[in-house]
């Protein structure tokens, strides 16, 4: 079973920058599409990236593209999500979830994903 566990989280002026990861205290991330998905107050669920097993396949959503990376380090077992120049609006709780998958494909709806963490606070202010 994944266990996810998110971290990086903070308070951030707009403009700057954070690097959230997502640790597997489980099976290695390499069998599985990774996302991370955020959730403001009174909002539901979305996509923020999305990457396939290997990490050659990703997928941004249209709010962050350009500012925002998703990647995995294998020995590390870690997801991270390089955000910079941020916005207010991109205040929200972070969450990693993982996938089992096979070939390229990556996932961007939360139905799909079964495993997620616990999530990690972002807060920028204006």
């Amino acid at each position: 079973q994944v266990q996810l566990v998110e971290s990086g989280g903070g308070l951030v002026q707009a403009g700057g920058s954070l690097r959230l990861s997502c640790v597997s205290a489980g099976p290695t991330l390499s069998a599985y599409a990774m996302g991370w998905f955020r959730q403001a107050p009174g909002k539901g669920r979305e996509i923020v990236a999305a990457i396939n097993r290997s990490g050659g396949n990703t997928n941004y959503s249209d709010s962050v593209k350009g500012r925002i990376t998703i990647s995995i380090d294998k020995a590390k077992n870690t997801v991270y999500l390089q955000m910079s120049r941020l916005k207010p609006e991109d205040t929200a709780m972070y969450y990693c979830a993982g996938s089992s998958s096979i070939g390229n494909v990556y996932y961007t709806a939360p139905s799909l994903y079964p495993y997620w963490g616990q999530g990690t606070q972002v807060t920028v202010s204006s």
